[in-house]
């Protein structure tokens, strides 16, 4: 998805990789500005977890539009070249890589971030023994929909989870499979599935084939048989993983992989940087540095020539005389002015909204998987700032629908627009609505479903919790119109947080709903 390049950072004198989107040559622009976004999405994926387990993002630029990612350059060989070049790892060597991928893991989920690619091509070891997550490209926030184009799989085949594999939810547990796959690679020195085989058969075999199980023995066998389960809720937790390892990790001070003397290329040095920054002129002196300013100043020196008593004493007189002085002086200054000393009553005003009514400006959109279909484009008046997403996706019995959505620049809101061609054809609005709590985590309707099944318009409200690994629930509520034209189901829907739900339904939904218009 991606070239990355070694670069030196000028202005802070730092060796940095930086990410720039590989566009294919004749690239349709719609598919181009997906791409940049992908780019963006990584960006922020990474940029909202910060652990030494995972790559830092230090800056995202712009150059003629184009999105670069700047990032730490870490000396290092991913674990499947190591895998590669010396096989299966020792038992300790195991437990480190392991330990560091679910710490780095349990910080993503923490923040809300599911990663969807653990594999050992995304696990980078340096030859200090560092370990590290990187290739966030296809994570996926709680508040947002990850970008998905016809065909794509996201995900390895080999390491990726059975529910991913068939179609079902996205979750944290996902990467908890990934990670007793990619366990299973470092003991075994093969993945637990075909890498080289058809997709197909691959996936078939995840979905519906036994689970392997590892020739090893003891913690590390425990480890990779309670993640590597087909049942997402029976998947072991990050912390009982790593409490499972902590016997077999080696010292601080010992580095288990010294003895594969791992090489890597010399692109570290700050011979790579392409300008150099000029030395001082002849005769001018760099600024020296500041003296140390001591101690900070919590506390202020106590007076020492004076009791407790009489310090408080000389408190409250000076407070008084204050007091006195200022009512004195706005008495005198209003009887200069001619104005009366009390102030009129008060008035009462009405409070403010919490949320600001936001400016929506009208969007052009397209609800078809391909360009110039009849009938999927159409307009809706959304929020300008915020940031346009579009994935196509796949209900169980439901014919594709393509969804469009614009999410608000925290994450914590968004617009969508989600189209059902043929819809009619075979289902009703029943058969959507019952399709909703499948789809839809901890989903609950508030109020009673639509009276007339058959009618061409309805407005649905209902409530969901989302929720990643050891974090508190994500309370959401969204307000959805359902519109019949011809054969084809559209969505049109604003989610918001829970707390929000008067105000999202005022200041957004109604007045976004009515603006939606299918434009050809």
């Amino acid at each position: 998805m991606g070239t990355v390049w070694a670069a030196y950072d000028e202005f802070l004198r730092r060796n940095v990789a930086v990410k720039q989107v590989r566009l294919p040559p004749g690239i349709p622009e719609r598919d181009a500005d997906e791409l940049r976004e992908r780019t963006l999405r990584e960006a922020r994926a990474i940029a909202v977890v910060s652990h030494p387990n995972v790559v830092t993002l230090h800056d995202v630029a712009r150059e003629d539009d184009e999105p670069f990612v700047v990032m730490e350059l870490m000396p290092s060989v991913s674990l499947a070249e190591l895998l590669r070049d010396h096989g299966a790892l020792s038992t300790a060597q195991a437990a480190v890589v392991t330990d560091a991928v679910a710490a780095a893991l349990g910080a993503a989920h923490a923040a809300g971030i599911t990663h969807r690619d653990v594999k050992p091509g995304n696990v980078l070891v340096g030859p200090d023994g560092r370990v590290k997550l990187t290739d966030f490209g296809i994570a996926r926030n709680v508040s947002e929909r990850t970008l998905t184009q016809t065909g794509m799989m996201l995900g390895s085949p080999a390491y990726i989870a059975p529910e991913i594999a068939s179609g079902g939810e996205v979750t944290p547990a996902a990467d908890l499979w990934g990670l007793g796959a990619t366990l299973f690679a470092a003991v075994e020195g093969r993945p637990p599935y075909d890498p080289e085989g058809q997709v197909v058969a691959t996936l078939s075999a995840v979905v519906d084939g036994a689970v392997p199980r590892p020739s090893t023995t003891g913690p590390l066998r425990e480890v990779i048989t309670g993640l590597m389960v087909k049942d997402p809720a029976g998947r072991l937790a990050l912390s009982s993983v790593r409490e499972l390892l902590h016997p077999l990790l080696p010292g601080p001070a010992v580095n288990p992989f010294a003895e594969l003397a791992i090489e890597v290329s010399d692109v570290e040095r700050p011979t790579v940087q392409t300008t150099p920054v000029p030395p001082p002129a002849l005769g001018e002196q760099s600024a020296p540095l500041a003296a140390a300013p001591g101690p900070l100043p919590f506390e202020p020196p106590r007076d020492r020539g004076r009791g407790v008593s009489a310090s408080v004493a000389l408190g409250v007189v000076a407070v008084l005389l204050f007091v006195v002085a200022a009512a004195g002086g706005f008495a005198l200054s209003r009887l200069v002015g001619g104005a009366p000393v009390l102030p009129p009553e008060r008035v009462a005003a009405t409070e403010p909204p919490t949320v600001p009514v936001r400016e929506l400006v009208p969007k052009q959109a397209d609800a078809s998987p391909l360009s110039h279909v009849t009938g999927a484009a159409f307009t809706l008046p959304v929020p300008e700032d915020w940031v346009k997403f579009v994935e196509q996706r796949q209900e169980l019995r439901f014919p594709p629908s393509t969804r469009v959505h614009w999410v608000s620049p925290d994450g914590t809101a968004q617009v969508s627009v989600e189209r059902f061609p043929g819809f009619h054809a075979r289902f009703g609005l029943p058969d959507y609505l019952a399709a909703l709590p499948r789809s839809r985590p901890n989903f609950q309707l508030v109020g009673d479903p639509p009276a007339d099944p058959a009618a061409a318009a309805a407005e649905i409200t209902f409530h969901t919790a989302e929720s990643g690994a050891e974090q508190q629930p994500v309370n959401r509520s969204t307000f959805a119109n359902l519109l019949r034209v011809d054969e084809d189901l559209w969505v049109v829907a604003v989610t918001v947080p829970i707390e929000e739900e008067d105000t999202g339904r005022r200041t957004l939904f109604a007045r976004i709903a009515p603006g939606f218009a299918i434009t050809g």
